[in-house]
């Protein structure tokens, strides 16, 4: 089994699926929606929804004939914590960067 963050990063690899998720971002959709942006056949998209699904970044629920789609944040919350850990660290060594340069101006030059 792959652990939850792999399968969320793997399912935005895609651009098809990135931009299946911001539709998503707009509200409920039918996969029919979902899918008329793009030249592929409905096999295609169907595999896309269901890669999605796998991921835990939509659900879809049964009304009457259609199954809606709806986008759950639950992953890319935990892709956000994720991410945030190395933007502190990317902080944390420009501060660095800066105080060593800092270091090299001479001194009475302007910052």
């Amino acid at each position: 089994m792959t652990d939850p963050l792999s399968l969320t990063l793997g399912a935005l690899a895609d651009p098809t699926r990135r931009a299946m998720l911001l539709r998503l971002s707009q509200g409920v959709a039918t996969v029919s929606d979902l899918g008329a942006p793009f030249a592929l056949s409905q096999p295609a998209i169907s595999k896309h929804i269901k890669v999605l699904e796998r991921a835990g970044l939509i659900s879809r629920s049964k009304a009457a004939q259609f199954r809606p789609c709806r986008l759950e944040r639950a992953p890319l919350a935990q892709l956000t914590d994720f991410m945030a850990h190395f933007a502190q660290v990317t902080e944390g060594q420009l501060d660095q960067l800066e105080t060593y340069l800092a270091t090299l101006q001479p001194k009475g030059a302007p910052t």
